[in-house]
Formats: structure tokens, C-alpha cells, sequence
């Protein structure tokens, strides 16, 4: 069973930085796609990141790019989100999200989601 654990997540002001960590177990994942999406209120829930170490694929969304960098760490089935320069309205529940074939599809596996809140 694919088992997702988030942690990370808070309150910071905006200009800040903030690192989100998913550690997944369960099965083997290197093939795996993984990655971060968020929801805000009120919105629908978006693709922040995406990465497929092996096929050295890493999609960044254009709204965080330059800000933003997802890595990780293939040994421990984790990956990380570095939030930098973080503005209010990257306010939003973020979650991760494992799949066999590319994220965000029917198939993906999902984190229960961690709270980041930033305040201007």
C-alpha cells in the first residue's frame, strides 16, 4: 500500500522561504512520477511540479519558476519542494502525488496535503 507522508508546511511572511518534504513508501517508486500540486480557497487544484528521475523529465510550473525548486532523494523514495521567495498568494493546501504513469493522473496516489500560508 503507497503511503504518502507530507511535512513542511506553516505560516510565513511573504519574501520568505519554506521546505516541503514527502517521504513515500510502500513499493519501489524510481520509476515513478512525483510531484506537488496545490489548491487554493476556491480554486482548482493545480500542478506546482512534476519529476521523473528516470527519464530525467522536471516540469516547474510558470507561476513559480525561478522561485520554486523540487529535487530528490531517490535512496529515501523523498521529495522535497524549496519554496523561495514565497508571495500571499502562494497560499494553498499542497499536496503530493506519486504515480506509476504521469502526475496528476487517475492513478496517482496522494498525500493527505500540508497547509502553507503566507501572510504580506
Amino acid at each position: 500500500q503507497v503511503q504518502l507522508k507530507e511535512s513542511g508546511g506553516g505560516l510565513v511572511q511573504a519574501g520568505g522561504s519554506l521546505r516541503l518534504s514527502c517521504a513515500a513508501s510502500g513499493r519501489t517508486f524510481s520509476s515513478y512520477a512525483m510531484g506537488w500540486f496545490r489548491q487554493a480557497p476556491g480554486k482548482e487544484r493545480e500542478g506546482v511540479s512534476c519529476t521523473i528521475t528516470s527519464e530525467g523529465y522536471t516540469y516547474i510550473a510558470d507561476s513559480v519558476k525561478g522561485r520554486f525548486t523540487m529535487s530528490s532523494d531517490n535512496a529515501k523514495n523523498t521529495v522535497y519542494l524549496e519554496m523561495n521567495s514565497v508571495k500571499p498568494e502562494d497560499t494553498a493546501v499542497y499536496y503530493c502525488a506519486v504515480s506509476p504513469a504521469a502526475c496528476g493522473t487517475p492513478d496517482t496516489y496522494w498525500g493527505q496535503g500540508t497547509q502553507v500560508t503566507v501572510s504580506s
